[in-house]
């Protein structure tokens, strides 16, 4: 009897031994410890007593990860194989094949074949559909499929794939890949330089550096900072970029957590490239993390003019943790905040709606923050730019349009039925909107609006209360509406359609090289972007 209470008391006791090794004790320690043995108790009981057999193994896995579920999307549990796919995964010896890939269940579609890169040399192209890799079918492999194409640089993958309705095969020889963080820059004028961020690597803030000290030798006086689709990345990387146009040892962000020993502050580490030189910084809903670091902290500082959407609010710091017989964690532990001290995190995923739902602020609830002259911004997550534009805003039908990869299949019909020679002639006409549209019917394209929802589900309970037959014209009638305003909102959106849809075209032809040279003679933000920097008492309007 004492040995079985000795094992009953083992499992909790070691479990809360390792669970506040190296932290402050807490107050809820005795809650933590009876969970603790419920839970042990209960995973006993049911390996031992279930009809069927069980795996422990599974079942934990399956417990830890639905756990973690309910915080934020980034605390996550690796358990041994995870954790060696992660390390193989970001070994400097296994690469790709330089393509962007969407991983689908049944195949796997290039997105974007980098030019000169082992697909683009292959033959492949935006829109074939891979279906096989080596002998492997995509849509028998249970694990991401997008791994099949990774392996040792030099060696080859053969692929089977298809590409308008016909199947073909390709050979790819692997390559280790370099994409450059600064993937473009440019002069647009005479006076002002154009440079685009792609991704905050250990190589960010050199790139950045030597592009603008040879756009200011080409006699740029002014600077556009494109960071519009950043993911973010290294955060030292984002510190780095924002010392290039502010002074040394000026605060950039701060992280703050319930753990003290992860309150950090970041400030700059060098001397400054160049402190005085106008700067124009275009941010949208997808630049987010480390990008959202450097938009905030210029705009803080009243060292830029942010243009565009309100970034993402990617505003979580995650530090990986090692856990017991080789399986690991990586954990939210703190917040980034501006140097005002705005919260860059948007999304509030301890306080969800009644579907489950992370929340956000509502605009009413933002708080006031003041910037280094006493400018007044605020929270409520991400970074609001100092000029926001609508047509940089995603409406709800482009956002549905694209959750359908609607633009990126149109623009694979248009591929292969037309042909484009010159990208400075190149402009989609109204007879390419109504095809457009044409398409979207074709592909049976719809979406839900909140209002249609919600007569649904309130019709549904009319028909439980038979009440159906009474309101059952009115419902039509409403639902009519609804149908005439969302073709309306199609076309209430065509300039944002067509903006989406012409980038994505000139991709297909030009590449990204090509698109950000279509960018400089076309983008709306950076035309916006060069008005006010053509304007030197506006640009200060902003900063003032």
């Amino acid at each position: 009897m004492k040995k079985i209470l000795q094992k009953r008391v083992l499992i909790p006791v070691l479990a809360i031994t390792m669970l506040f090794t190296g932290t402050a004790f807490k107050s809820d320690f005795f809650e933590i410890a009876k969970q603790i043995e419920i839970f042990t108790t209960l995973f006993k009981e049911l390996n031992m007593n279930y009809v069927d057999d069980t795996n422990p193994g599974d079942l934990m896995d399956t417990a830890i990860k639905s756990m973690l579920s309910d915080l934020d999307p980034y605390t996550n549990y690796f358990n041994e194989q995870d954790v060696e796919a992660s390390r193989i995964n970001n070994a400097g010896d296994y690469t790709g094949i330089g393509a962007n890939v969407l991983t689908l269940k049944d195949k796997l579609v290039i997105i974007e074949p980098y030019k000169g890169f082992p697909a683009d040399q292959a033959g492949m192209k935006a829109g074939d559909e891979i279906i096989k890799v080596e002998n492997v079918n995509v849509a028998d492999f249970k694990d991401d499929a997008g791994n099949l194409l990774q392996g040792a640089a030099g060696t080859t993958v053969n692929v089977t794939y298809v590409r308008q309705g016909k199947t073909q095969t390709a050979a790819i020889k692997r390559q280790a890949e370099s994409i450059k963080a600064v993937p473009h820059f440019s002069m647009i004028n005479d006076e002002t330089g154009y440079i685009v961020l792609r991704k905050f690597t250990r190589t960010t803030s050199t790139e950045t550096k030597a592009a603008v000290r040879n756009l200011k030798n080409q006699g740029a006086k002014n600077l556009i900072l494109d960071l519009r689709g950043n993911p973010g990345g290294l955060l030292h990387e984002a510190v780095n970029v924002t010392n290039i146009f502010v002074p040394k040892n000026q605060l950039v962000v701060t992280t703050k957590s319930k753990v003290k020993k992860y309150n950090k502050t970041y400030y700059t580490q060098k001397e400054p490239l160049d402190t005085e030189i106008p700067l124009v910084v275009l941010i949208d809903g997808r630049s987010a993390s480390a990008s959202e670091i450097v938009s905030g902290a210029l705009q803080d500082l009243d060292r830029a003019v942010v243009i565009g959407a309100r970034s993402f609010g990617k505003g979580l710091v995650q530090r990986p943790k090692k856990l017991t017989y080789g399986t690991q964690m990586k954990i939210t532990i703190s917040r980034y905040y501006t140097p005002s001290g705005r919260c860059i995190q948007a999304l509030d995923y301890w306080n969800r709606d009644e579907n489950g739902k992370a929340t956000r602020v509502k605009r009413e609830n933002y708080n006031a923050f003041k910037t280094k002259k006493g400018r007044t911004v605020y929270d409520g997550g991400g970074v609001q730019p100092d000029l926001e534009l609508e047509e940089s805003k995603y409406s709800s039908i482009t956002n549905a349009i694209l959750n359908e990869n609607l633009i990126f299949n149109y623009a694979t019909k248009y591929y292969y039925n037309n042909t484009i020679n010159d990208i400075n002639t190149f402009k989609l006409s109204d007879a390419d909107y109504s095809n457009f549209k044409n398409f979207l019917n074709t592909n049976n394209f719809s979406f839900e609006t909140k209002t249609e929802k919600a007569f649904n589900d309130a019709f549904e309970v009319a028909k439980k209360e038979n009440l159906n037959t009474q309101i059952q014209q009115n419902y039509n009638n409403l639902i009519t509406s609804i149908e005439t305003y969302k073709n309306k909102t199609i076309d209430d959106n065509k300039a944002q359609l067509m903006s989406l849809l012409s980038d994505e075209i000139v991709k297909r032809y030009f590449y990204r090289e090509g698109l950000y040279t279509y960018y400089v003679a076309n983008n709306f933000e950076i035309q916006k972007g060069l008005e006010i920097l053509n304007n030197p008492s506006k640009y200060n309007s902003y900063l003032n």
